[in-house]
């Protein structure tokens, strides 16, 4: 028989085994892309329309065009205000946080005894509720009887207002930020343990020390997994909420800190919908975050081929 009378997989297509497989596969996904369609999509889709008009709530919301647009970039001092604290916080957070996570990771990666007890002991923060915990550093920030500045007391050094001043807010946040680093840890100690020991052994046979290794074997085998926690990072950051509005409003001060010192981005977009009821304008700056965090996801996958090292793939 000559081989162009043999039909090949594609000419015969699906067999009905295949068929019914890949009718199964969309079934057990269906739930996922229904609710994605109905309270994610939808919703995108509903808030972007609505950013096109006036609405409070109360009254037939009105159509105003790319009114809402213009005012944000045009009008509103708040917004560049605000995107330049959340960048401000952005940036610091998540470089911190990759940096404490990949260093508690090496601690935690050693032999040594209670090991275990202290894994858990780290991941602990990241089960505790985050209007719980910022009830808590309320109280240790506190400037007068909190436990940081009673501290520093004790040393003979008198602390800033760290959470009363126009200056350390965004700093505090960033110091607390660090402290809910359990999941990033529990990443990296994957990553740490699935590098080879063969490669240790041949980078310790050239002759390489230990900061040798770390550099050209460690951070080269677990930089995928970097590259996931920093796009992780950029979206959780620029969408810091919880902290800032809780802890001004448990330190009875206006929301977004004295001189609008914590007024993160989010919050401004909160503060917009549920206090000036103007759900329109609340809508469009949803949508401008959204087209941030996806341009700057765009931007660090593009990079990311320079530096990020997936072991079996080719170099571009």
């Amino acid at each position: 028989m000559s081989a162009t009378a043999m039909p090949t997989v594609q000419q015969r297509g699906m067999g009905p085994a295949a068929r019914n497989e890949e009718l199964w596969a969309y079934l057990f996904l269906s739930p996922w892309i229904i609710g994605f369609v109905v309270f994610t999509a939808g919703a995108m889709l509903g808030g972007l329309g609505l950013s096109l008009f006036r609405y409070d709530l109360i009254s037939p919301p009105r159509f105003v065009g790319l009114y809402n647009y213009q005012k944000m970039f045009f009008d509103d001092p708040l917004f560049y205000h605000s995107l330049r604290l959340t960048a401000h916080y952005a940036v610091f957070s998540v470089f911190f946080g990759i940096l404490s996570g990949i260093v508690a990771a090496l601690l935690l990666n050693q032999n040594v005894r209670g090991l275990t007890a202290y894994r858990t002991i780290y991941y602990l923060p990241s089960v505790v509720s985050a209007v719980a915990a910022a009830m808590m550093w309320t109280l240790v920030f506190q400037k007068n009887y909190g436990i940081v500045n009673q501290t520093l007391r004790f040393i003979g050094i008198e602390g800033p207002g760290w959470l009363s001043t126009t200056e350390w807010p965004v700093w505090t946040f960033i110091l607390i930020s660090n402290w809910n680093i359990g999941v990033g840890i529990v990443i990296y100690l994957a990553a740490l343990q699935g590098v080879p020991t063969a490669l240790y052994e041949a980078a310790m046979i050239d002759g390489a020390g230990r900061w040798g290794r770390f550099r050209h074997v460690t951070l080269p085998m677990i930089s995928p997994v970097i590259f996931f926690n920093l796009v992780l990072g950029i979206i959780g950051s620029l969408q810091v909420f919880t902290i800032a509005f809780v802890i001004s409003d448990t330190g009875g001060g206006s929301v977004g800190g004295p001189a609008n010192a914590t007024m993160f981005y989010v919050l401004y977009l909160y503060q917009n919908a549920f206090s000036y009821l103007e759900m329109g304008y609340a809508s469009a700056l949803a949508f401008a975050l959204f087209v941030i965090i996806m341009l700057l996801t765009v931007v660090v996958f593009a990079l990311s081929g320079r530096w990020v090292y997936y072991e079996g793939a080719l170099r571009r």
